[in-house]
Formats: structure tokens, sequence, C-alpha cells
């Protein structure tokens, strides 16, 4: 995967992290008991979040001083 590429899949990876955030809060405030898809829901944006420290790790040079 070259830089641009890899740059495209990290703001739709950011998209879809902010889409979760926000279906988690609404889950929330509905006051929605499903406790599972919730929890879904949470685990599938920790893995975007791990996917997202990755491409920027990979994306940002190690500068050592």
């Amino acid at each position: 995967m070259n830089e641009d590429e890899m740059r495209k899949r990290l703001a739709t990876l950011r998209i879809e992290h902010r889409d979760l955030d926000a279906a988690i809060d609404a889950l929330t405030a509905s006051g929605s008991l499903d406790q599972l898809q919730l929890a879904r829901l949470k685990k599938r944006k920790l893995l975007l979040k791990d996917q997202i420290a990755m491409i920027e790790d990979n994306l940002l040079p190690d500068i050592i001083a």
C-alpha cells in the first residue's frame, strides 16, 4: 500500500470511527438496553482505533533525537 492509499484508508477509517461514536451515543441516549449491540459497536470502534494508529505510525517517520 503506497502513501496515498494509506491516507485514503485513514480518512475512511476516521469517518467510520466517528459514525460509530455517534451510533453509540444515540443508542445510549435512547435508553436502549441492547447491551450486546452496544458491546459490538464499542469493540468495532476499538478495532478501528487500532487500525488508525497503525496507519498513522506507518505514515509518520521515526525521529531519533
